[in-house]
Parts: structure tokens; C-alpha cells; sequence
């Protein structure tokens, strides 16, 4: 009986000391927050980690990282000239740290047939992508999909409600 007690106590002590993943997230970081646009309506938390420019606030790159959208124009899949550094930033990212990845969500407005729109995302998804790798990000670490016209970031049937809406967003 002793030795059931023991082996049982020693059991709950192991149990008691067992490692428990922190529920400290870090500071939050906004997806696809660019400084002319502001946050988007969804917040994404990652953990902060110190050296990492995408997610240490102390870092001098980590503001540049802090814009995850790429807006496009109507029934465009061009990148847009004021994106091309938000795109540069991220390709430096992903080539100065070769074990991260990204997803790149390629989105549209409500405007044109739900399968024209996910086929438009999709090309806003591989513009974006074939950019990064040109600039040195390795294809493997980029993973597209397009959303097409199912996740709006803003419904109201506005001309600037549109533009938010045609974007590629940038998820880590």
C-alpha cells in the first residue's frame, strides 16, 4: 500500500511540474494595418520575441513589418507602387529568416462573379508572391490562397469599401 502511495504521489508531483505553455502573448500585432489605412477589424497576436523584427517592437525593422496589406486597383492584379516597399520589407524578412513562412490571402470586392473573384484573388496572391521571390524569399516559405469576395473587410457597397476589400493580406 506504501508503495502504491508513493509511486501515486510521485506521479502528481510530475504532473504538478510539467511545463504549461504561456498564455503571455505579446504585444498585438495588427493584420493588414498600413499607416494610410489604419488596423483592419480583425487582430492577430503573436508571441513577442526579442530579435525578431516582426514581432519585437524594440526592433528597427518592426514597423516597416507592421503593414500586412497590398492594395490593388479594380480588376487589377498590378502591384500597386506605394505597396512595393510594404512587399520589399516582407521578401527581406522572409530571405534573412529562412525558417518562417507566410500565407499571402488574396481577396476582391463583391463586384464581378464569385468565380472570377477567387480566380482575381488568387492572381493578386501570386503577384505578390512571384515579387517576394524575385527579391530574394524562397518559394517554399510562401503559401497563396485567395478568398476571393467571401472575407470583406468592410460591406458597405461604397467605392472606399471596394478598395479595402481588393488586397492581398500578408498572415504569419
Amino acid at each position: 500500500m506504501k508503495k502504491s502511495f508513493a509511486i501515486a504521489a510521485l506521479a502528481a508531483l510530475i504532473a504538478g511540474c510539467a511545463s504549461q505553455p504561456s498564455t503571455d502573448s505579446g504585444a498585438p500585432v495588427q493584420e493588414g494595418a498600413t499607416p494610410s489605412t489604419g488596423p483592419s477589424t480583425g487582430a492577430v497576436q503573436e508571441r513577442s520575441v526579442a530579435g525578431d523584427p516582426l514581432t519585437d517592437p524594440s526592433h528597427p525593422l518592426y514597423k516597416q513589418l507592421q503593414a500586412r496589406s497590398v492594395y490593388f486597383d479594380f480588376d487589377s492584379d498590378a502591384i500597386k507602387p506605394e505597396f512595393a516597399p510594404v512587399v520589399e520589407a516582407h521578401a527581406r524578412y522572409l530571405r534573412d529568416n529562412p525558417n518562417r513562412k507566410v500565407r499571402i490571402e488574396g481577396h476582391a470586392d463583391e463586384r464581378g462573379s464569385r468565380e472570377y473573384n477567387i480566380g482575381l484573388g488568387q492572381r493578386r496572391a501570386d503577384a505578390i508572391k512571384s515579387r517576394m521571390t524575385l527579391l530574394g524569399a524562397s518559394a517554399s516559405q510562401i503559401e497563396t490562397i485567395s478568398y476571393g469576395e467571401e472575407k470583406p473587410r468592410c460591406t458597405e457597397k461604397t467605392e472606399s469599401c471596394y478598395a479595402e476589400n481588393r488586397r492581398g493580406d500578408l498572415v504569419y
